[in-house]
């Protein structure tokens, strides 16, 4: 079997195909990723020895500065990465015999796999993608929000956002491959049979009308890699430090510095990762410490509490280490979704990152830090699950060939 994995994002998106990619592979079918040409994504698939088909700009390059581009800038880029796949999806989908596409931004997959007669998985890495009476859409950049708090409503206007977006080139694009036009982009592309990647303890799914969803729990790989002598050298050095990161998001101004005097005004120390976001230390005080990529599953264990943005991947890993959380999240995606998680199961705190103060967020790692939090983390984090990717893998082989 030869699968196709495509997805376009940061690292949070690129990461679960790639252990999907890895279980596959173990199980003996061969696999191509679609993905940004990025170059960490490069070096990472092909230390795995798995091919990567690159599509659109780089990520980074978008993630760049401290403001989003303007909405007339987000609806170009993504008219742009519509057009792209419809170029590059035909030959990354010549000879394989399923296609797993992560993410709203996967346009143009369900198409090309029709065309193609290629069995096609829609998968979301968080039930808040996926429409349901039981939680309003997660926010889109550039796109504007409602002022209602009826769901239906928000969702049925999600739809014509995505509409206006995306339905005059996908259907430009589909009659080109002799394919029907389709009324509603969104659920295109989603079908009605979803896959979602996301621990049911952490994210569960809540049965609605016409979706049939299939949740494998996360696609994660277990990291080897030991932590560098000098990082594993300060934690030796006095109590659990608390990690300050932000991953490939634009963190809200001046948060790390709020952050590190929070985490200082609670006695603790602070390691601070570097990411995406740039962060860097405020002063040379032994106290604070800077990491680049390190291996987050050995170092989350090793830590007090994780201040971080709200990633599907950095909240699972935290839950998995049992260690405390304080989520500042950012209003992207489904960021406000994880914090809410974090908040509802008691295993930290959620803070709006468009309204966060420093009153707010010294609680917050007040309450992050205190032993009720890290006794409700270490009962959550028993029920983790590890093992999502090599379900969702037997699945699909198992789906191929009946």
């Amino acid at each position: 079997m030869r699968a196709l994995l495509s997805t376009y994002g940061t690292r949070g998106d690129v990461e679960p195909l790639v252990a999907l990619a890895v279980r596959l592979r173990a199980l003996g079918a061969e696999v191509r990723v679609c993905a940004p040409p990025d170059e960490e994504f490069a070096k990472r698939l092909a230390g795995l020895g798995v091919d990567l088909v690159p599509v659109g700009p780089p990520v980074r390059e978008l993630m760049r500065g401290t403001e989003l581009p303007s909405a007339a800038d987000l609806s170009r880029y993504r008219d742009e990465l519509v057009d792209r796949e419809f170029d590059v999806f035909p030959g990354a989908a010549d000879g394989c015999d399923v296609w797993v596409a992560a993410g709203l931004a996967q346009i143009a997959a369900r198409s090309v796999a029709e065309a193609t007669g290629i069995p096609y998985v829609y998968v979301s890495y968080a039930a808040v993608q996926l429409p349901s009476p039981h939680h309003a859409p997660p926010p889109r950049p550039g796109w504007p929000e409602a002022e209602t708090g009826d769901k239906r409503v928000l969702w049925e206007l999600d739809a014509q956002h995505v509409n206006g977006q995306f339905g005059r080139a996908l259907n430009s694009h589909r009659a080109s491959l002799g394919l029907p036009p389709v009324d509603n982009v969104r659920d295109h592309v989603v079908t009605d049979r979803p896959w979602l990647a996301a621990d049911p303890v952490l994210g569960p799914w809540r049965p609605a009308p016409g979706l049939d969803v299939t949740q494998t729990g996360t696609w994660t790989l277990p990291d080897e890699r030991p932590l560098p002598a000098d990082l594993e050298a300060f934690i030796d050095a006095g109590e659990p430090p608390v990690y300050v990161g932000f991953g490939s998001v634009r963190p809200v101004r001046d948060i790390a510095r709020r952050a590190i005097e929070a985490v200082r005004a609670q006695g603790r120390r602070v390691l601070v990762a570097r990411s995406w976001a740039e962060l860097d230390l405020l002063d040379d005080r032994s106290d604070c410490f800077a990491v680049g990529e390190v291996n987050q599953q050995a170092l989350f264990r090793k830590v007090a509490a994780v201040v971080h943005h709200g990633g599907a991947g950095t909240t699972a890993t935290a839950a998995r280490a049992s260690v405390p959380q304080v989520v500042v999240a950012s209003p992207l995606s489904d960021n406000p979704y994880w914090a809410g998680r974090v908040a509802d199961l008691g295993i930290g705190t959620a803070l709006d990152g468009t309204a966060v103060t420093t009153g707010s967020l010294d609680a917050a790692v007040g309450t992050a830090l205190a032993p009720r939090t890290r006794d409700r983390a270490r009962a959550v984090g028993g029920l983790v699950r590890t093992d999502g990717a090599a379900v969702a893998a037997r699945l699909l082989l198992d789906d191929v060939r009946r």
